[in-house]
């Protein structure tokens, strides 16, 4: 289910009601709303299917997929408000060339004070359910889904410092950059590129 959300947002068939880039010279609270406009269809879905696979097993002696769906909700809530925020890696280049607006509504820093309260938080909640699968070994099918809903938590913490951390991340995704470039040249790239060259001026700017 939530390959079907990311399907849908990264082809552009379900984003928000405002498809454009942030407003020249918005800031704070309108720069915020614009952002969320952006992206709000998107996060209701997530939320209404977070709410129907809760429903379904809320009672259920397996809530692996709950939990597994909750992780990968919270944690990409917060890669999207640090990035938001602004952090050193923004990726910008990894996004499709017709989701290239959301880039203006990045923001391209060092750090921000939300970051170390992700990780911080994230960090101990993945210790906890590390700690809690060693304590209930003898329970091998609970252990188990511990186990594996944690390990998808330390991949999302891993992620979240690939944005601060001085590595080019988007390294790992050169050979799909170098196929999309080069299937681009029979198309417009020109101004795909150019407008993503746009928005990363825009924000070194701001």
């Amino acid at each position: 289910m939530w390959g079907w959300h990311e399907l849908s947002f990264l082809t552009g068939w379900v984003t928000g009601p405002r498809q454009r880039g942030a407003d020249r010279g918005a800031r704070g609270w309108v720069r915020f709303v614009q952002a969320v406009g952006a992206i709000l269809w998107h996060e209701l879905a997530i939320l209404g299917s977070g709410a129907l696979i809760a429903a379904i097993t809320w009672n259920a002696p397996n809530r692996v997929g709950l939990a597994t769906f909750a992780v990968l909700w919270v944690m990409r809530i917060s890669a999207k408000l640090n990035v938001f925020l602004g952090v050193r890696n923004l990726s910008i280049e990894l996004l499709p060339p017709h989701l290239a607006y959301p880039a203006s509504y990045f923001r391209r820093r060092a750090m921000n004070l939300l970051f170390p309260v992700s990780i911080t938080a994230s960090t101990v909640v993945a210790a906890w359910m590390v700690n809690d699968a060693i304590d209930a070994r003898d329970a091998g099918a609970y252990a188990t889904g511990q186990l594996l809903v944690a390990t998808l938590l330390v991949l999302a913490i891993v992620e979240h410092w690939l944005l601060v951390l001085p590595l080019q991340a988007t390294a790992l995704w050169r050979w799909a950059m170098r196929r999309r470039d080069a299937a681009s040249t029979a198309g417009e790239p020109p101004r795909v590129i150019a407008s993503l060259e746009s928005d990363e001026k825009l924000l070194h700017a701001r």
